[in-house]
């Protein structure tokens, strides 16, 4: 079984919770928009603590550290390519118009023999519930949903 392990940054902005969400970089997601957005997360290291992964997986993807705040545990969330994903929650504010993402390499154009770098993450946004709801690859609304229901057992009053 493969772990992830990422974190859900969210702050509540004139009454309204918003998130922030990450476009997935590379070719294969420059043209898609519905469900090609992702929490900053990425796979542990064999035995790595999942909140420890979670944190550096966050600073490569954004660049800069998780916000000050603790850390909530949301859970482990099944996806549909049979991996898993430690969810965390933290309250903060972030910059998306600063985020420098670390870049993966692959051959592109497909059988040309050229390897090209992309950035993981090419850019990031702060979204409503609804729109994080269909921008959100589906196997991560749940941690979207799970945080809705702890922030409102909690007593956080926002509109969705």
């Amino acid at each position: 079984m493969i772990l992830s392990a990422g974190v859900l940054v969210y702050k509540v902005e004139d009454g309204a919770l918003r998130v922030l969400i990450a476009h997935m970089g590379g070719p294969f997601w420059a043209r898609k928009d519905e469900h090609a957005w992702s929490i900053p997360k990425g796979e542990c290291d064999d035995g790595e603590d999942p909140r420890t992964a979670a944190a550096r997986e966050y600073r490569e993807e954004i660049g800069s550290p998780v916000p000050a705040g603790q850390l909530v545990d949301l859970g482990v969330f099944k996806q549909s390519s049979s991996k898993k994903i430690a969810a965390y929650a933290v309250e903060g504010d972030v910059d998306v118009g600063g985020i420098e993402s670390n870049t993966f390499d692959m051959e592109w154009p497909p059988r040309s023999g050229r390897t090209q770098s992309f950035p993981e993450i090419d850019r990031a946004e702060w979204a409503d519930c609804a729109t994080a709801r269909t921008k959100l690859v589906k196997g991560q609304v749940p941690v979207l949903n799970r945080l809705v229901t702890l922030l409102r057992d909690t007593g956080v009053v926002f509109d969705e």
